[in-house]
């Protein structure tokens, strides 16, 4: 198990190797996934889902905390990779493990409790005229196997056993696991400790799979594989979508639950504006540059009228930026592509830059820009998402023109209004406009960081995820992964699976 990818119970080798490109250390070899090893790992999971999504609650809650231990047991050496792996600090990824051990657990918690099944009953009635009704009753069941595809910016909770992995598995759906390539070794400790817990567990072998990353074909084949029933991404609009479509075009199209990036736009109404504008920008910056900019919920766009008040905002957010720390991007390719994003919008007409970002290789420091409604209207890539501690601040030539610059932006994951007393009656118009355009809004705070909840929704209309009616965080992610099953007069000796 050194650098391999691991096959239904078995950690096997690929047919070629890659590097590790770490922020920290020496490069390590590891073996690359394959079209073999997915075709391997998907017909086992299709045969364990004839066991394992019929096992109980119980069963699959037990699972689920015991790979919480699991990797709680491995938490010394998945910090000490995953810093080496991603240049983020041993803070934030002992935050992060908490939150992912957190999820397993609530999830373990949801599904015992079993309301998540929605079972409804609409008793027979024989003597009901003109015609009698048959017994009826409606139960969420797993789909089968799930293709889950590692996240770049969030090595442990949106990769190996993150929400995805968590809510297929809690479903009773077997998961096939993508591994990223710009954290190899972390997935690996990861699917180690899935495995121990499956073990120990006396499940299939093929509930859980791990296949290193080999390229775009083996993720191809991964989407294209007939034993998958449902794809869950974290990632870019350009992957994300490629992917999507490779699903749409099987012969049995599936589901595709891509969470893709938004620009998550903050607007200010003018009271809140005047009241407490400096505080919002240092909040703001805070929020922009909080782990490099790596954040799907990064707050890109501050939208706020032209004025003195506005102008203040500007100042305070401009200097907070300029004393911001360079930071260590998680890839080699993440820093060129924010580099480009950054001098695109450098060279567009009518933008005003007010921080620039001169670093190189891995590094990146905070950039920010000023440009007019109309500007920003006129230049639809200024509303496209750079991956990275970017900000764009709109200016409109009143707190009226907010309604129209929200109903021109696309899909958002989320959206943020700072409202103070006075405030609240435009800001109410706004809502409604809001609440239409992104799947989470906010009033007062700032999007970075997404509580794992009940209510908690991670997702957004289109190009923020491809369904608009799910969400990847909470416990209502489990639903994307199950269907609805009705049982019409089922006889008294068969049990449902409730």
């Amino acid at each position: 198990m050194d650098g391999l990818s691991l096959i239904a119970g078995a950690w096997m080798d690929g047919e070629r190797s890659f590097l590790s490109t770490p922020a920290h250390g020496a490069p390590k070899p590891y073996s690359a996934g394959s079209v073999a090893l997915v075709e391997a790992a998907c017909a086992a999971a299709e045969e364990a889902f004839w066991s394992y999504g019929y096992t109980s609650r119980a069963e699959r809650a037990g699972f689920l905390d015991s790979i919480a231990d699991e990797i709680e047991a491995r938490a010394e050496a998945i910090t000490e990779i995953g810093c080496a792996e991603t240049g983020l600090p041993e803070a934030r990824l002992n935050g992060e493990r908490a939150r992912t051990v957190g999820q397993l657990r609530l999830f373990a918690e949801h599904i015992r409790a079993g309301a998540y099944l929605d079972h409804r009953h609409d008793p027979a009635l024989p003597d009901r005229a003109p015609l009698p009704r048959p017994d009826l009753q409606m139960i969420q069941r797993p789909i089968g196997p799930v293709a889950v595809f590692g996240a770049s910016n969030f090595p442990l909770a949106f990769s190996t056993a993150g929400g995805d992995t968590a809510a297929a598995l809690a479903a009773g759906c077997p998961v096939v696991v993508k591994g990223h390539p710009a954290h190899p070794g972390t997935g690996e400790i990861v699917a180690e400790a899935i495995e121990a817990a499956r073990r120990a567990h006396n499940l299939h072998p093929g509930v859980f799979s791990f296949v290193q990353d080999g390229g775009n074909a083996v993720g191809a084949a991964l989407v294209q594989n007939p034993w998958i029933k449902a794809v869950g991404f974290t990632g870019s609009l350009r992957g994300g979508r490629a992917l999507f479509d490779l699903c749409a075009a099987r012969p049995e199209p599936i589901p595709f639950f891509g969470e893709l990036g938004s620009v998550n736009p903050m607007f200010l109404m003018p009271e809140a504006l005047a009241a407490r504008g400096t505080e919002i920008a240092q909040g703001w910056a805070g929020s922009l540059t909080m782990g490099a900019g790596q954040f799907c919920t990064n707050p890109g766009l501050a939208i706020l009228p032209a004025g003195a008040a506005g102008d203040a905002f500007v100042a305070a957010a401009t200097a907070a930026l300029e004393e911001a720390a360079t930071q260590t991007m998680l890839t080699d390719g993440i820093a060129a592509a924010f580099r480009s994003g950054r001098d695109e919008i450098t060279g567009a007409d009518g933008v005003e830059t007010l921080v620039a970002d001169e670093t190189q290789g891995r590094q990146a420091q905070a950039a920010l820009y000023q440009v007019s409604a109309r500007t920003f209207a006129a230049n639809p890539r200024l509303a496209h998402e750079v991956f990275g501690p970017l900000g764009v601040v709109i200016r409109t030539e009143s707190a009226e023109d907010f309604a129209a610059l929200a109903k021109g932006l696309e899909g958002q994951l989320t959206a943020t209004l700072h409202a103070d007393a006075g405030d609240l009656p435009s800001a109410g118009a706004l809502l409604q406009v809001l609440e239409r355009k992104a799947g989470r809004v906010l009033f007062n705070g700032f999007p970075t960081g997404v509580e794992v909840a009940d209510s908690m929704v991670h997702g957004g209309p289109y190009p923020a995820s491809t369904n608009f009616g799910a969400t990847s965080v909470g416990t209502l992610s489990i639903r994307r992964f199950l269907r609805p099953v009705c049982y019409q007069n089922v006889p008294e000796g068969i049990a449902l699976p409730l």
